[in-house]
């Protein structure tokens, strides 16, 4: 398939500023995009902080000539230790302090925009277009003062959809309402998790500013939304945003990484090694455990996590991030790795997750639910173990349970714990019951043929540019 845009007549090259959340989950798939867009013969400015910056993967060689990493300066907030530039660097009681930050960075994005408008030669343009992720309501600002277009990036619709107040109003509107915190549970929304979603709407200290707040105000000065989605992914939630939305919703697809890995960067001697250790294992036999990296449990629930996957008696590989202020001889119960030597695997540091999932001996997948989690996972075919955390996934999991390629962990409704016998039950009915496992891998690789089906993903960048130029040839 050309990727490139070519027609009959040259393609109009637009010059795009993505600028994500300071999340890797939000920056690595908007690098992905940087890329498709660069492939394509577009000029792209990826901003973001120095640190984060240097943390990203490599840009692939093809792309980065067109693809400009953009590094603004994280302003100083007192009580935010240095070097925290991302949600990763920072523990929750001073999160607030990282969006006080953050709403700092407006300030030299505006330079930066000022700069890059008065640039207009062989060799540079204005920006055509910002893409603004969901909470990045000073970018959106920035942007309509330049008379710059801004699409904004916005979360799941299964969130959206699942989270609206009420059937009757629009789900993508009636998330970011003020009153939409205290509206009646909706049904099948666990108490922890309503209570979470409640948590957008209550301003933060140092910022003054609620989470809901912010996305209003991007959504009302953006020009269109965009989301890393597409109908055959969430039919029903995504229609439904689409709908309630006062402004068109463009699919990106679900920018799924290239199954070769060939952006990963490389972990040395330990990926070396994990990977020696899985070459070791029978086929479909190891569950990968890996919960993400941006809010790790509490060492209680680590220890009912692994306590679980000890009872449930398959083989395992754990990427586990531990809780802050905890030795490594405490994270895991005592006698835990011993008793399970030879058949589980716990590393603390990087490992290469594309490898991994992509390795014949992988089985299941115990997940948080993110999305990337998710597509990297699925565009293996492999069958969920969920155990969704915080913000879309709940939601997420309950739309793969809904295609039972996924079996979720047990909960307690108010607070959202689990115990060791949940985690077993949930992988034995994944891993070890065979007739039960048959038909949620059957119902994994069908949803492969969507996330692995690259000329679908394609198709939606293309005509996602087809409409940011359309509106700049107005």
């Amino acid at each position: 398939m050309d990727t490139t845009g070519s027609s009959s007549s040259p393609p109009r090259q637009l010059h795009l500023v993505i600028c994500p959340w300071l999340a890797f989950g939000h920056m690595l798939p908007y690098l992905e995009l940087a890329e498709r867009l660069a492939s394509r013969g577009h000029r792209v400015s990826f901003v973001s902080t120095p640190r984060n910056i240097s943390r990203l993967p490599p840009v692939s060689p093809t792309a980065a000539p067109r693809v400009a990493l953009v590094a603004l300066r994280l302003p100083h907030v007192d009580g935010l230790p240095d070097g925290t530039e991302c949600t990763n660097d920072v523990s929750p009681e001073n999160f607030e302090l990282l969006w006080k930050a953050f709403d700092g960075l407006g300030a030299p994005f505006a330079e930066f925009l000022a700069a890059a408008c008065a640039v207009d030669n062989n060799e540079s343009r204005p920006p055509d277009w910002i893409i603004a992720d969901t909470f990045n309501h000073w970018t959106a600002l920035v942007a309509r003062q330049h008379e710059v277009p801004c699409a904004m990036l916005l979360p799941s619709a299964s969130m959206l959809a699942g989270w609206a107040s009420r059937f009757t109003e629009p789900a993508g509107a009636s998330i970011f309402k003020e009153n939409c915190a205290v509206e009646e549970r909706r049904a099948g929304v666990p108490s922890y998790e309503w209570t979470q979603k409640a948590m957008f709407y209550v301003d933060h200290g140092a910022s003054g500013m609620s989470i809901a707040k912010r996305c209003s105000l991007t959504m009302e000065r953006c020009t269109l939304a965009a989301m890393r989605s597409c109908p055959e992914w969430e039919p029903e939630a995504f229609g439904q945003v689409a709908m309630g939305l006062n402004k068109p919703l463009i699919p990106l697809g679900l920018l799924p990484p290239s199954p070769n890995g060939a952006r990963r960067r490389h972990g040395g001697d330990q990926e070396d090694s994990t990977l020696q250790w899985m070459d070791a294992q029978p086929p479909d036999s190891v569950v990968y455990v890996a919960l993400g990296s941006e809010v790790p449990l509490p060492m209680g629930q680590v220890h009912e996590l692994a306590l679980g996957l000890e009872l449930a008696g398959t083989r395992f590989l754990w990427a586990l991030r531990k809780p802050r202020g905890v030795s490594d001889a405490d994270i895991l119960p005592p006698g835990f790795q011993e008793r399970t030597r030879g058949r589980g695997l716990v590393t603390m540091g990087w490992v290469p997750q594309i490898s991994i999932l992509a390795h014949a001996a992988v089985g299941a997948f115990l997940t948080h639910c993110g999305r990337n989690s998710l597509v990297e996972g699925l565009l293996f075919g492999n069958p969920l173990i969920m155990l969704p955390i915080f913000a879309d996934q709940g939601p997420n999991a309950r739309l793969m349970e809904g295609k039972k390629v996924g079996f979720q962990v047990a909960r307690d409704d108010k607070d959202g714990s689990f115990d060791r016998h949940g985690v077993a039950t949930a992988v034995k009915a994944i891993v070890v019951d065979e007739e039960t496992r048959r038909g949620y891998v059957t119902n994994a690789l069908k949803l492969q043929h969507i996330v692995a089906d690259m000329e679908l993903h394609e198709r939606y960048i293309d005509e996602f540019i087809q409409q940011l130029t359309s509106y700049v040839a107005r």
